[in-house]
């Protein structure tokens, strides 16, 4: 008996056991956050919209003869059959009028149907047409004060157009500041309000003001894009107010008197002390308060002064270098950075100064999209819906797989708590909780024959998956969902993200979509067999960009070995594309000149560092915005720039004919231009070690697999296996921050791109491609002299940016030209051979022997 009763087992559980979710219930949650239900209340709400408006218009004419039936039987004329009300929409509308027009607000109760408008129009069409914030507060404002108004304006009347609100309020404030003061706060109010929501323009006739009035108007107020030059000089006159060293210098120290070139001293007003000083640290006196005032009601009249003389220097542009004196502290800097100017021996500078700016207008931000601010983004309309949104599961297929895996492990002797399913538009991730005791590798070793059970393509196993404590087990589903990029697009998740270059790749198992920022991957690696969609996962980035950034913004840098894959980008050259000077196409093509384009890259990447150390700049988000707040001077060669994502669709080619030409550049960009807005993206067929070295490797963090041939390959992309267990088609494993997630990538057809692509080409662009900076070959200059009298063709522009800014620089040519270090020092030596600089004097800049563009364009004539 004893022994019967040992060898006796308990029971297998049963399947409800097992899948206690057989059946998911559909949540709350669920139907509030469908589609359709946020189709059906828009609609409900444009309905009662109609209801309202019809029955507040229907109640204006027969008032008189519902009033009375409506005030007898209050909330009794609904139950009552023998009462008729002429009100269009019945009982219920002359209900409601009466209500909302005697009771409430009286005619200012039509703001209502404007909400309910705004409100049924956003849910019905899904997008944010109208402001319903704003809409909100002006129906709340304007009930208050437009049934008030009316009540004021119809008390000798039989019908109150203000309501029952609007009279209590009009009988408070006649009470309190009676009918004149009642009258004037009531006319100011809906003056008030009639601004506030219709913001209307008041202008006084031009024949009233004189010309010269409305001229520095018009210079003051209305700038473009002809009046570059003019914006260019005003800002580089703040550029220069706000680089002054001194004013760091002296917030250090405020109470300490220091000497600033020939008799000028400067000193800390008190306001800087206390805020850039603890109070313990300096004795403030009273001696030193009273300086203080007076030295305020100084500054407030120096201010004056300023503003009227600023006047007429925008009447009047002159060339910055006319107006700037060498003097290394200017008035102007002093006055607006709060300091105060004492000069003891030389009273020139007062007159020499120049003038402070107009103070709105240092606050002014530079618009980077001012020379496209046509430009139209794409719409979602260019794309097409190539699958379903909501991914549909056969609930037979999930339940025969379930009962193969309980089985098969069974016959292994491996008992298991539980088993759930999240269904994904191309596998299926079934979780299992094992049971105490079962080691994870006897579950893991039986991939092959879990394979085998449900007779399926690509079986993976995860054990454990990260952060759950189960064990996934993903199964290819029978019917696949294709992933639509127009679904992607217009999720909320893509709309309103902050990210800077915001991708968008695929969704997940669990149906979310993948929508990262490549600036913060900040390089791409994507591997993958042939046929197994990394040009469609190439085209998904591209595309995500392009319906995020402006033309302004973002250049692309595409090197396509194939010929055919980018090509249909050429159409958006002068929009997105960067290219090398002189070369006709923008799509590169030729070995020889990707080395040229990676070299100019790696050119552009030690100028834009140059440009952020002279910043004081850590990233190039610090670098544009303190470019866009106006406080660097484009003069010094400073500008916009850009993000470049360079995109290399077959990196295996390029290794193969070029070899350590291609691996050396992309391995520097690699490493070094992640802060300066340059990112990458490198595709291969060939995930093999000789083609994805080790240096490569390590620079690119965020990696793609798609399916491959081989374990090994795997390892190479992803570190890991599990690639070569992939079904294809878009099926794919990312790589990104620690953690392998698998995805199905956003289909986009050739046709859409097309579309895209010709969508932007056909607006107006920029006159040509973005510049890269001129790359030489060292190895084609070997053996060639050096001869003064070969002039570069770019000899007569050099020299008119070197008298220009008067500053004799081999790295102002290289920044401000583009070029590189080698034919920028060919034209200083060429400059210094013509006499248009001096000889070099070390680490200083060189000489300028010419003052003015008249005398240098003498002396060019003269050659």
């Amino acid at each position: 008996m004893a022994n019967r009763l040992k060898k006796k087992t308990p029971p297998p559980p049963s399947p409800e056991e097992l899948n206690p979710d057989k059946e998911p219930e559909v949540t709350v949650t669920e139907v509030v956050k469908d589609e359709r239900t946020t189709k059906i209340l828009g609609a409900s709400s444009l309905l009662l919209t109609i209801f309202l408006f019809v029955a507040f218009t229907s109640y204006l004419f027969t008032w008189q003869e519902d009033q009375d039936k409506v005030h007898q039987f209050g909330i009794r004329i609904f139950a009552t059959d023998d009462v008729k009300v002429n009100n269009l929409l019945g009982v219920l509308g002359a209900y409601v009028a009466h209500t909302l027009f005697y009771k409430g607000f009286g005619l200012a109760s039509y703001l209502l149907c404007s909400f309910f408008f705004v409100l049924g129009a956003n849910l019905l069409f899904g997008k944010k047409i109208f402001s319903l914030v704003r809409n909100l507060r002006y129906m709340i404002v304007g009930l208050v004060v437009l049934s008030m108004a009316f009540a004021f304006v119809s008390r000798a009347s039989a019908f109150s157009w203000g309501g029952g609100v609007g009279e209590l309020l009009n009988a408070w404030f006649v009470k309190w500041i009676g009918n004149i003061g009642t009258g004037a706060l009531l006319l100011l109010s809906v003056f008030s309000y009639v601004i506030w929501r219709f913001n209307p323009t008041f202008t006084i006739p031009d024949w009233q003001l004189g010309k010269n009035t409305a001229k520095a108007h018009e210079d003051d107020f209305k700038l473009s894009i002809d009046d570059e030059v003019a914006v260019r000089q005003e800002w580089d006159e703040n550029a220069d107010i706000v680089e002054q060293p001194v004013v760091e210098e002296k917030i250090a120290a405020p109470n300490k008197l220091k000497s600033e070139g020939s008799g000028v001293v400067v000193i800390m007003p008190q306001q800087e002390e206390e805020e850039t000083d603890p109070m313990n640290e300096f004795d403030v006196t009273e001696k030193d308060l009273d300086e203080q005032d007076e030295d305020d009601n100084l500054d407030e009249e120096e201010e004056e002064e300023n503003v009227v003389f600023e006047e007429e220097v925008i009447s009047k542009p002159e060339p910055l270098i006319n107006v700037i004196p060498p003097a290394p502290v200017k008035k102007t800097d002093i006055d607006n950075t709060g300091l105060e100017l004492e000069i003891n021996e030389t009273p020139e500078v007062e007159e020499e100064a120049a003038p402070a700016p107009v103070p709105g207008k240092l606050n002014t931000k530079y618009d980077v999209t001012l020379d496209l601010k046509d430009y139209k983004y794409p719409g979602l309309d260019l794309l097409e819906t190539h699958g379903s949104e909501k991914i549909v599961h056969d609930p037979t297929e999930l339940e025969t797989n379930k009962n193969q895996i309980i089985a098969t492990l069974k016959n292994y002797d491996i008992a298991i708590q539980r088993i759930a399913a999240t269904v994904g538009p191309t596998v299926t991730l079934y979780e299992i909780v094992p049971a105490p005791g079962v080691r994870i590798s006897r579950i893991k070793n039986l991939e092959d024959d879990i394979a085998l059970s449900l007779a399926a393509l690509g079986i993976r196993i995860i054990a454990p998956i990260p952060g759950k404590g189960t064990i996934g087990i993903e199964v290819p589903n029978v019917r696949k969902t294709v992933v639509s990029m127009k679904t992607l697009l217009a999720s909320e998740k893509f709309q309103s993200n902050a990210f800077s270059l915001p991708i968008a790749i695929g969704k997940k198992i669990d149906n979310e979509n993948f929508i990262v920022d490549l600036a913060s991957m900040p390089h791409l690696l994507m591997a993958g067999a042939t046929g197994q969609g990394k040009s469609v996962g190439l085209n998904a980035i591209l595309v995500s960009l392009l319906y995020k950034k402006h033309p302004s913004q973002l250049k692309f840098v595409l090197v396509d070995p194939k010929k055919v894959e980018l090509s249909l980008y050429r159409v958006i050259e002068k929009h997105f594309l960067a290219k090398l000077p002189g070369e006709e196409e923008s799509i590169i093509t030729d070995t020889k000149k990707v080395v040229h384009t990676l070299n100019a890259l790696c050119i552009e990447m030690d100028n834009r560092y140059d440009l952020l150390k002279e910043a004081g700049c850590r990233n190039i988000r610090e670098y544009n915005e303190k470019f866009t707040a106006r406080k660097l001077n484009p003069e010094k060669g400073h500008q916009y720039l850009p993000f470049i994502v360079l995109v290399v669709d077959e990196f295996a080619d390029l290794i193969m004919t070029a070899g350590k030409e291609v691996e050396m550049p992309i391995a520097r960009l690699a490493q070094l231009a992640r802060a300066i807005g340059i990112h990458l993206i490198i595709a291969t067929q060939r995930p093999s070690v000789n083609i994805i070295t080790g240096t490569i490797k390590a620079n690119f963090p965020a990696r793609i697999a798609f399916k491959v041939s081989s374990k090994i390959d795997s390892r190479t992309i992803l570190d890991a296996g599990g690639a070569e267990q992939l079904i294809g088609k878009g099926d794919m494993l990312v790589s990104y921050n620690g953690e392998i997630t698998r995805l199905q990538c956003a289909f986009v057809d050739t046709p859409e791109v097309e579309n895209v692509c010709e969508f932007i080409g056909d607006q107006r662009g920029y006159p040509q491609a973005f510049l890269l900076p001129e790359y030489v070959d060292e190895k084609e200059m070997d053996g060639r002299d050096f001869d003064a009298s070969e002039r570069d063709p770019l000899f007569e522009d050099a020299a008119r940016l070197i008298v220009q800014s008067q500053m004799g620089s081999t790295s102002l040519i290289q920044r401000r030209m583009k070029l590189g270090y080698n034919r920028a020092g060919r034209l200083m030596d060429q400059l210094e051979a013509a006499g248009v600089v001096g000889p070099n004097q070390g680490s200083k800049a060189r000489e300028v022997l010419f003052k003015t563009d008249m005398e240098l364009q003498e002396f060019l004539d003269s050659m």
